[in-house]
C-alpha cells in the first residue's frame, strides 16, 4: 500500500487547504497537489494527497471514496506509479513537430 493517494471528481473551486482539511481528519497529511491548468492556473479536477503512513492512506481511503464532497462523489485511491511520456509538441518519427512530414518543394 503507498502513501500517495490520487484524488477525482474534485469541484473545480478545490483548494489545498481544502483538502488538507478533510484528509487531515483520517490522519496526517504530508502534502496536497491540486493538479492546474498551466495556461489558465485553474484547477483540473484532481489532486494528489500523500499521507504520513499507508494505514492513515487506507483509512482515508475506506472512509472518502465515493463519498460527498462538493456537491460530487470522490474517487479515492491509491496513486499508480507516473509513467514516462515522450515530451515536445505533436512530434512524430522523423523527429520534426506537428505531423506533416519532411518539407517539400511547392510542385509549381
Amino acid at each position: 500500500m503507498g502513501r500517495k493517494l490520487y484524488v477525482g471528481n474534485l469541484p473545480y473551486t478545490t483548494g489545498e487547504q481544502d483538502l488538507q482539511d478533510l484528509f487531515s481528519q483520517y490522519g496526517a497529511v504530508d502534502s496536497v497537489s491540486v493538479m492546474r491548468d498551466m495556461a489558465t492556473g485553474r484547477a483540473r479536477g484532481f489532486a494528489f494527497v500523500e499521507m504520513a503512513t499507508d494505514a492513515d492512506a487506507q483509512k482515508a481511503i475506506t472512509e472518502l471514496h465515493d463519498k460527498p464532497f462538493g456537491g460530487r462523489n470522490l474517487t479515492v485511491n491509491e496513486a499508480r506509479p507516473r509513467t514516462e511520456r515522450p515530451g515536445g509538441f505533436g512530434g512524430n518519427d522523423r523527429g520534426g513537430g506537428g505531423g506533416r512530414g519532411p518539407r517539400r518543394e511547392s510542385r509549381w
